[in-house]
């Protein structure tokens, strides 16, 4: 007796457990009463009717990443490269991530690998290499399309790595190191060129101040002759008055002496003669005699007569 409440006890304990489901966060469980789907569990504390409701899947609503195994595809110029994919995803409805697809994963990933062969069959080799943020977009939109009807959001999808064949790495390899040393080549002659069109400018600069420099200086130059000119020609122009003054100081003193003494006709006649005779006393051939000379001479004849008288 004691054993049989034993066992019923513990069968009660069983069923009581199976009867309490707990929901983590992020996570959601799909219970089935009789075989049929019954409701979508939350995160929670949830009681389940012993042998009817059944949990049928726990799904986590977390964003989930996949790696797609390396694909061979081959591009459009006939080579066949080598790539590596992974995918983001987050399942939004569990009930469909359930029941529309036996394999989630399997479905995204066979998905994945057929759209990688039909999007990278279309390009050439250089811009499966040059484009990898166009392939990515374009597997997102066309994988979370496709994936719309078994509940999932497609978040991201990035490939990984492209590994073209050996020969064609070389090839790659040996035109990098060509291109490479092709820009040294053009940076370093860029360069000199920089370097020669900046030395020509301090060139340039040196002769157009050397040339400012000589202008200066002979219009400085100019400059002082023209003050020492214009001095020089003040200078001889106040020599010229003060003489000039003097000359006249000198007439006006004779003429007044003249005019004090009161000179007669005879005494000016004397003065005459005496200043002929100084003409003619010079080394000239001829002396001419102006016409009041010669009545001063007329003068003088009879002032020789009235002296003998």
């Amino acid at each position: 007796m004691i054993y049989f409440l034993i066992v019923l006890i513990v069968i009660l304990i069983i069923i009581a457990l199976r009867c309490v489901k707990l929901v983590t966060q992020s996570e959601v469980v799909i219970v089935e009463r009789m075989g049929k789907y019954s409701g979508t569990y939350t995160a929670g504390l949830h009681l389940l009717i012993p042998f009817m409701d059944r949990v049928r899947a726990t799904v986590s609503l977390k964003e989930q990443t996949m790696d797609v195994p390396p694909q061979n595809v081959i591009t459009k110029d006939n080579v066949t490269i080598r790539i590596d994919t992974v995918v983001f995803f987050q399942i939004t409805d569990a009930k469909k991530a359930v029941y529309e697809i036996e394999n989630l994963q399997n479905g995204i990933r066979y998905l994945t690998t057929t759209t990688i062969r039909d999007v990278v069959g279309k390009m050439d080799l250089d811009s499966t290499f040059s484009s990898r943020e166009q392939i990515n977009l374009q597997l997102r939109q066309i994988l979370d399309e496709a994936t719309d009807k078994w509940g999932c959001k497609v978040n991201r999808v990035e490939i990984k790595d492209i590994e073209p064949p050996k020969d064609i790495r070389e090839s790659m390899e040996k035109q990098m190191n060509a291109e490479r040393t092709k820009r040294a080549l053009i940076l370093q002659a860029e360069g000199e060129k920089q370097s020669a069109i900046t030395i020509a400018e301090g060139q340039k600069e040196a002769r157009i101040l050397d040339a400012d420099a000589d202008r200066e200086a002979e219009i400085r130059k100019a400059e002082g002759l023209r003050q020492s000119t214009i001095l020089q020609a003040a200078g001889e122009a106040e020599a010229i008055e003060k003489i000039a003054a003097a000359k006249a100081k000198e007439i006006e003193l004779v003429y007044n002496a003249i005019k004090s003494s009161n000179p007669d006709d005879k005494l000016v006649a004397i003065k005459s003669l005496e200043a002929l005779e100084k003409i003619a006393d010079g080394n000239a051939n001829k002396v001419f005699i102006p016409f009041d000379a010669t009545k001063a001479l007329a003068g003088l004849g009879s002032l020789k007569e009235v002296t003998k008288d």
